[in-house]
């Protein structure tokens, strides 16, 4: 006869109650039925999760064979109490922490943050943010970054860095962190996310795709508790983010795929519920979906404190409990840990089994021997626990021998490509009258509070008055070691040009001021305005303009300068009302472009740099314009109320707004140069003969079903650089699916780019290899990916809505 807990663990019990859950010894749900009955009405079409036990074990399969064999040998030798240790965090030196078992050779495991830095450390660079990197459209730089990132962890003694992202992909234009990631288009997510981990991996560091999946907002992404009772007192759960199976697949799973694909170590999974259930503990997310049907081999890790349940989260499919003894806010579990000594006690009462417990392990170590880490791998510098303010020394309950050199320096040459990369990624978004590049101007006038020196100290964790910004916050930021702001830079070219320059930093003067009176002795032959937009982790976006009256400042600077030229380092998309204006020559979107944020753009505004960065999302006319806000209220005070309906389904941005035929500021990939480029002969030929809808049924791999990575067709197209300036730009190819695709297909959808560097007059053919992925759409019935019957038009140009070349294909006849 089934136990009540088999049953609630099997998702049987479609109407078990939150009380119920707690008698069975499960904190938090499997299935949205553990909290509420399964009833349509009330749910619509999902808003579920199936539970999907027991969790796959891992195999090794696709090339990590040899390393699983001394993974086996690892896990046989192991004590049930070092088990427990193996997949449970630990105060320590790094922000999380496994520790060592001596006897056998194992030195423990270093994890840091984060996505453009190593974090908690000194003498370490500060790259560009992924919203900057994914702005260059340039996959040679997403690996070089990925490399050079890789490079400093592991000096550092980091055997995994909690990077890339890919949660969010920017469903909402306000999300808080969506400039930790790349884009909102999961195909420029994808690209970015394989090469970014391939380049991480490489460099001999465990890469952590996250967050994994639906984390789109941060409002509410974490419980509300009852401050004056213990963590396990919720006044009302995390938002859970609604969404339906093919919008799931399509969109949001799309990167993550690329990610397994690539042989990603390590998952993160997400605060907020996903279908009713925590992200951490939701089977079908993280055994169906990423286990199966992926062929994810590596271990899924929580977000620090998102574990909310012992058995069910080991049983759907979390494999390490990170940061271990600490709960939610650094808060302190009455039972210490939801793993830990419950893991030993679980297994030893017969409600876990071993085996399930050697399968985490497994999964965690089978990268650490496939990267090679048990062989010299760098000591953790003793200087990152001194750093380490969220476990420090006090809270340690274990010893942690560290030895090594002390703050050594791991920039190396990397200055020098992080300026490149920043300049690379600068988006020339308007230029009239040749206001750029700048000439050797007699006198320039820099105006707004981004352009110079920071003022609070180069680590900060919140927004601030003066100084340029070149990251956001929360753990996603970087621990600066120099700055070079715009306002150096220009001087510094302006002493070579013998430039006269004047500064105003203070938009609050700027804004209120007759311009007039404040320069001397003449109108600049420039003026030089530099914003500034914030954005950090566990809190969304107000609003979409820029930042400190920043509208203000430009209406006021362009109301007396007819040759104003702005430039913003913004977290993503900002409206710019100012873009008409006729004294407004010049726009240049800067994002986050890391330590050597000055000479990027001074390299770009004199000409140094030809500018190609393309915008990695859409910038419409009003915020109000886009369609997927974050949720940030709920008019009850039920403990599940907080829900996101993702009704939008595919359309976000420029699926969106081409679907409605909305106009936009400026659309999706676009982005200026100083030379003129041009597109002819586009051609498709097949790769592959006898195309079926349906992909061959081959074994799973690391990514899926190898037969949808395969290669169908090969589109290929002219690009010639007209203009007089050498320069590099990119050609994107948009996919129109056929009217056989089922209804909410976008129009257009992203399915190729390439950058490619032409001189002046130069022409060169470039191709686009399309994958039977990139042709298929995920049918609900079947549980397959599709490729429609009838005609697809293939597109290719400049951005999504400026399509110079169009060419089309049947691959599979009506």
């Amino acid at each position: 006869m089934a136990t009540f807990r088999s049953l609630l663990l099997s998702g049987l019990l479609a109407s078990t109650t939150k009380a119920q859950a707690f008698d069975a010894g499960v904190r938090g749900e499997d299935a949205f039925s553990y909290v509420q009955p399964l009833n349509t009405t009330i749910l619509g079409p999902y808003g579920h999760s199936p539970a999907v036990l027991p969790s796959p074990n891992t195999t090794g399969s696709g090339g990590w064979e040899e390393a699983f064999a001394k993974a086996q040998n690892f896990v046989s030798q192991l004590t049930l109490e070092e088990k427990a240790d193996m997949v449970t965090g630990q105060p320590g030196p790094c922000v999380g922490n496994i520790v060592a078992i001596p006897r056998l050779g194992f030195g423990g495991l270093c994890l840091q943050d984060g996505p453009l830095s190593i974090r908690v450390a000194d003498y370490a660079s500060v790259f560009s943010a992924g919203v900057s990197a994914a702005s260059t459209w340039d996959k040679n730089v997403l690996y070089e970054r990925g490399l050079a990132m890789g490079k400093e962890f592991k000096a550092k003694g980091a055997h995994i860095a909690l990077s890339p992202v890919a949660g969010p992909l920017g469903r909402s234009a306000y999300s808080g962190r969506n400039w930790e990631g790349f884009s909102p288009d999961p195909y420029l997510t994808g690209v970015a996310m394989e090469k970014t981990i391939r380049g991480h991996q490489d460099a001999g560091v465990q890469a952590t795709a996250k967050h994994y999946i639906g984390n789109e907002q941060e409002t509410q992404r974490n419980p509300t508790y009852d401050r004056n009772g213990t963590v396990t007192d919720v006044i009302q759960e995390a938002i859970s983010s609604n969404i339906d199976d093919r919008t799931m697949h399509e969109l949001y799973l799309w990167p993550f795929a690329n990610a397994v694909h690539a042989k990603c170590a390590s998952f993160m999974c997400a605060y907020q519920r996903l279908n009713g259930s925590y992200a951490c503990e939701n089977s079908k997310a993280l055994n169906g979906i990423l286990k199966e049907e992926l062929g994810f081999q590596g271990y899924v890790m929580s977000d620090w404190g998102g574990t909310h349940s012992g058995v069910a989260s080991i049983e759907g499919g979390l494999d390490m409990n990170m940061p271990g003894g600490l709960g939610p806010y650094g808060t302190v579990p009455e039972a210490g840990s939801f793993f830990g000594g419950n893991v030993t006690l679980a297994v030893n009462n017969g409600t876990v089994d071993v085996s399930r417990v050697d399968d985490m392990i497994l999964r965690i170590m089978t990268p650490y021997f496939w990267l090679g880490q048990d062989q010299d791998f760098p000591s953790v510098d003793p200087s990152s626990a001194d750093l380490n303010t969220f476990s420090p020394k006090s809270t340690w309950v274990r010893e942690w021998n560290l030895t090594g050199e002390r703050s050594r320096d791991v920039r190396g040459d990397h200055g020098e490509m992080i300026r490149r990369h920043g300049a690379e990624a600068t988006i020339l978004l308007k230029n009239e009258r040749n206001a750029l590049p700048l000439k050797a101007p007699k006198s320039i006038a820099v105006f707004g509070n981004d352009a110079g020196d920071d003022v609070m100290g180069f680590y900060n964790q919140g927004d601030f008055e003066y100084g340029t910004l070149v990251a956001g916050g929360g753990s996603g930021t970087g621990r600066l070691t120099y700055l070079v702001s715009p306002l150096a830079a220009i001087n510094a070219r302006a002493k070579e040009d013998n430039t006269l320059v004047q500064q105003w930093l203070n938009n609050t003067l700027i804004a209120n001021s007759n311009i007039t009176d404040l320069w001397i002795p003449e109108t600049p032959d420039a003026c030089l305005v530099f914003l500034k937009t914030w954005a950090e982790e566990a809190a969304d976006r107000q609003h979409l303009d820029v930042d400190w009256n920043g509208n203000e400042v430009v209406e006021s600077v362009a109301k007396f300068c007819n040759n104003t030229i702005v430039v913003t380092h913004s977290s993503g998309i900002n409206t710019l009302p100012f873009a008409d204006h006729p004294n407004v020559t010049a726009i240049l979107a800067a994002h986050y472009p890391g330590q050597e944020s000055g000479n990027s753009i001074v390299d770009v505004l004199y000409g140094d740099v030809n500018p190609s960065g393309k915008l990695p999302y859409t910038i419409a006319f009003n915020g109000s314009d886009y369609n997927a806000p974050p949720t940030t209220a709920v008019n009850t005070t039920g403990v599940y109320d907080w829900q996101s309906w993702f009704d939008e389904k595919l359309e976000i941005d420029y699926r969106y707004f081409d679907a409605h035929n909305i106009s936009v500021r400026y659309e999706f990939g676009f982005g200026l140069s100083y030379s003129t480029f041009e597109l002819s002969d586009a051609k498709a030929e097949p790769l592959a003969y006898g195309i079926i809808s349906k992909p061959e049924d081959l074994p799973i791999l690391p990514g899926g079903n190898p037969a949808l990575w395969e290669s169908v067709y090969n589109v290929t197209v002219s690009v010639a650089n007209k203009g007089d300036v050498d320069g590099a730009t990119v050609p994107q190819l948009y996919v129109t699916f056929p009217d056989s695709t089922p209804a909410g297909t976008p129009p257009r959808q992203l399915r190729g780019f390439e950058k490619v560097f032409l001189a002046a007059g130069e022409s060169q053919t470039v191709g686009f290899e399309l994958m039977r992925r990139d042709l298929s759409y995920w049918d609900v019935v079947s549980q397959e990916w599709l490729i429609p019957a009838g005609e697809f038009v293939l597109s290719v140009g400049f951005s999504s809505r400026d399509l110079k070349e169009v060419v089309k294909i049947t691959p599979v006849e009506a």
